[in-house]
């Protein structure tokens, strides 16, 4: 089995040690080694820095934590190197945003505009008429699903549809409507 090292690593032979915490570094690790609110990830980094600096062992802290050693030996050389800002996510390498910040905010600022402001013959955008209307005016090739997936990260929610007994948008329409037909029977009152 090539690339195999047989031993033990210069890491695990050596007591790894943390670095000491200044007051806001410690009321900050304190806090959120206790939330409820922070991302998991954020709070179990917390807690391994804690354990270090009260003097805990990497074993001890992996053990206790249910971590594996090079994930406490990771936070904690991350955290030595660059504080607080060091327990933070870094950038992840992925496919390349599919659409411009341009395009997204094109996307938006259409939706947000009223259509007949942009002359069209309907009072209200729907997504299907906001696709057809990007995809042939604009010439922004996108697709029903992805505008409601950028309207609801900008925090836009379509309105529910208004029922048929809602109220209606002509005001007018029971006088053009004409009077209800006498399909169904009155019911009796019972006295």
């Amino acid at each position: 089995m090539g690339g195999i090292l047989l031993g033990r690593s210069p890491m695990a032979t050596a007591k790894f040690q943390s670095r000491a915490l200044t007051t806001e570094e410690q009321m900050e690790i304190e806090r959120l080694s206790r939330s409820r609110t922070a991302h998991a990830r954020l709070v179990e980094r917390a807690r391994i820095i804690r354990l270090a600096s009260q003097g805990q062992g990497v074993s001890a802290i992996a053990r206790q934590l249910k971590v594996s050693r090079p994930t406490v030996y990771t936070w904690q050389a991350r955290f030595n190197a660059a504080g607080l800002a060091g327990l933070q996510d870094e950038p992840r390498p992925g496919r390349p945003a599919t659409y411009s910040s341009e395009q997204v905010g094109l996307v938006i600022a259409t939706a947000l505009t009223k259509p007949e402001g942009l002359g069209l013959p309907f009072a209200s955008w729907t997504l299907d008429r906001l696709e057809t209307y990007l995809n042939e005016q604009r010439g922004l090739a996108i697709k029903r699903s992805r505008i409601d997936e950028l309207l609801i990260a900008e925090g836009l929610r379509w309105r529910q549809q208004e029922k048929w007994f809602g109220a209606r948008v002509d005001p007018d329409f029971a006088e053009k409507r004409g009077p209800s037909s006498n399909s169904t029977r009155r019911r009796r009152r019972i006295a």
